[in-house]
C-alpha cells in the first residue's frame, strides 16, 4: 500500500512525537473511561466550551441534543478564539475545567503535550466509523499512539473556481489547476478578459488566513516549513525549493496585476467579497467564506479543487475543531455522550448548513453530494489534509509580526525572495528554540 503525500508528513510527525515528548503528568485526575455505563447513563449538566468562530454550529447541536433526552443538559459557553488557549490554561490551573472543550484542532497538541486531556483511544476505537474520521484532526491530538481528542467539524482550505470566467477564458478547470505554472497561466488568461476581472485574490495582510491557504502548496510537494520532532524542531525555509517556487508564484500574481491591488492591505475583514461580486476567477479559501451570503447562481457556478503543489500533487489545510475531555472534568461521561451524538450521521450531515465540513467520510452519500458538492473534495480526499504538528504554530503563523507574514510580504510585494526566506529561517529557528528550552 502506498502512503499519501499527507500521510508521509503525518507519519513522520507522529513518530517524532512518540520519540520526542518527555513524560509529564497532570495535577487533575483522569476519568475512568472504562467504567460501566460510561458515556451512556450520566445525568446532570454538561459544561461545554466552544470557539466563538464555530459557535453557530454548536448552538444548533446543543439544542438538538438537549431535546433528544432528559438526563443531560448541555450548557454551552462560547470563548473568543484569541482568548481560548489562555482561558483554558487558567481553568486547568484553577482546577475548574469544563466537561468538554471544542477546540481549534491546531491547538490540541498544546494541551495534549501537557497531559491535560483524557485519553480517548479506546472509546474512539469502539466507534464503528473510527476509520472514517479525519486523520488530520486525529493526528493533531495523537501522542505515542494514544488519541486525546475526537474530530467534530472540519474547516478546510481549497481552491474555489468561478466556472463562468473559466469558460469565457477558454479554460478547463482540471487542466488549469494541476500545478503552479498552470494556475499562473489560468490567472493570466482570466485577467485578460478585462475590466475589473482578476484571475486570483488573497488577503495579503492577514497572517492567519495566509497560513491557511498558502501552506498547502508546500505540503503538496511532500515537505513542510518546519522540520524535526517536537522538542527538537527547526525551520525548513531557507533552501526549500517548494517554498521558493511558491513565493515566486505569488510574486508573479502581484507584479503582473493578476490580483486586485486591494490585496496589498487586505486584512481579511472583507475576505471573499471580490469573489462574491463575480470578478475573481480563483480564490483559495474555505467553504463558509465563499458560500455565506453569496448569490445562489454564483455558488452553483463554483467548483472546487484541492490546492496543487509546484509540480503537482494536492493538499489542503485540515482545520476545524476537535472535542476533548479535560482531565478533572466533573461529568466526563456526559461529555462523551454529547461528543458521540455530535458524530452521528444526522448531525454530521447538517454541518454544511452552518458553513462547515463533516469529519466522517461516510457522510458523502449521493444525496449529500447532490446537496453539498462544494465540500466534497476535502471530504473524499481526507488523506491529503494536513496541519503542522508543533507547539509554536501560533507564534509563527498567527502573530502579525511573526516570521511567516513578514516573509510573505517581503517576498511578494518587495520581490526580495531569497532574503525573505533567509530572514524567515532565523525567525522560525528562534521561536522553535525558545519553545523547546
Amino acid at each position: 500500500m502506498t502512503t499519501s503525500r499527507r500521510g508521509f508528513l503525518r507519519l513522520a510527525g507522529l513518530g517524532a512525537l512518540a520519540a520526542g515528548l518527555p513524560a509529564c503528568s497532570s495535577v487533575l485526575p483522569a476519568p475512568d473511561t472504562a467504567a460501566p455505563g460510561f458515556g451512556t447513563s450520566a445525568t446532570g449538566p454538561v459544561r461545554v466550551w466552544c470557539r466563538a468562530n464555530t459557535q453557530e454550529g454548536l448552538t444548533a447541536l446543543v439544542a438538538s441534543f438537549n431535546a433528544s433526552q432528559d438526563r443531560l443538559t448541555v450548557e454551552l459557553t462560547p470563548i473568543p478564539d484569541v482568548q481560548y488557549v489562555t482561558k483554558l490554561a487558567t481553568a486547568i490551573r484553577a482546577r475548574d475545567v469544563p466537561d468538554l472543550v471544542d477546540i481549534d484542532d491546531i491547538n490540541s497538541l498544546l494541551f495534549v503535550y501537557r497531559d491535560a486531556f483524557t485519553d480517548l483511544t479506546d472509546l474512539i476505537a469502539d466507534l464503528d466509523f473510527a476509520d472514517r474520521l479525519s486523520p488530520g484532526h486525529l493526528a493533531l491530538a495523537t501522542v505515542g499512539g494514544r488519541r486525546y481528542a475526537v474530530p467534530y467539524l472540519a474547516d478546510n482550505s481549497a481552491l474555489f473556481c468561478n466556472t463562468r470566467l473559466f469558460e469565457r477564458a477558454g479554460l478547463d478547470v482540471d487542466e488549469a489547476t494541476t500545478d503552479l505554472d498552470s494556475l499562473l497561466d489560468a490567472a493570466r488568461r482570466i485577467t485578460a478578459l478585462g475590466g475589473d476581472v482578476r484571475g486570483w485574490t488573497f488577503p495579503g495582510n492577514n497572517q492567519g488566513s495566509l497560513g491557511f491557504v498558502v501552506q498547502p502548496h508546500v505540503w503538496a510537494a511532500d515537505t513542510d516549513l518546519i522540520r524535526g520532532e517536537v522538542g527538537a524542531q527547526s525551520g525548513n525555509v531557507a533552501g526549500n525549493d517548494a517554498v521558493a517556487r511558491l513565493l515566486e508564484f505569488y510574486r508573479a500574481l502581484w507584479v503582473d496585476g493578476l490580483v486586485p491591488p486591494e490585496n496589498f492591505a487586505d486584512d481579511a475583514s472583507r475576505w471573499g467579497s471580490d469573489y462574491k461580486a463575480g470578478r475573481i476567477g480563483m480564490i483559495p479559501s474555505n467553504y463558509s467564506t465563499v458560500t455565506t451570503d453569496t448569490d445562489p447562481e454564483l455558488v452553483a457556478a463554483t467548483t472546487v479543487r484541492l490546492l496543487p503543489g509546484p509540480d503537482g500533487g494536492r493538499a489542503f489545510f485540515d482545520g476545524g475543531d476537535n472535542m476533548c475531555i479535560p482531565r478533572g472534568a466533573a461529568n466526563a461521561s456526559g461529555a462523551w455522550e454529547f461528543a458521540r451524538f455530535a458524530l452521528d450521521l444526522p448531525q454530521q450531515s447538517a454541518l454544511p448548513e452552518g458553513g462547515f465540513t463533516p469529519v466522517r467520510s461516510d457522510v458523502a452519500t449521493p444525496e449529500f453530494a447532490a446537496r453539498h458538492p462544494l465540500v466534497l473534495p476535502p471530504l473524499l480526499n481526507q488523506d491529503e489534509g494536513y496541519a503542522p504538528q508543533t507547539l509554536s504554530y501560533n507564534q509563527i503563523y498567527n502573530q502579525p509580526d511573526g516570521p511567516w507574514l513578514t516573509m510573505l510580504r517581503r517576498a511578494v510585494f518587495d520581490g526580495e525572495i531569497e532574503a525573505a526566506m533567509a530572514e524567515a529561517q532565523i525567525g522560525y529557528d528562534r521561536i522553535l528554540r525558545q519553545a523547546q528550552t
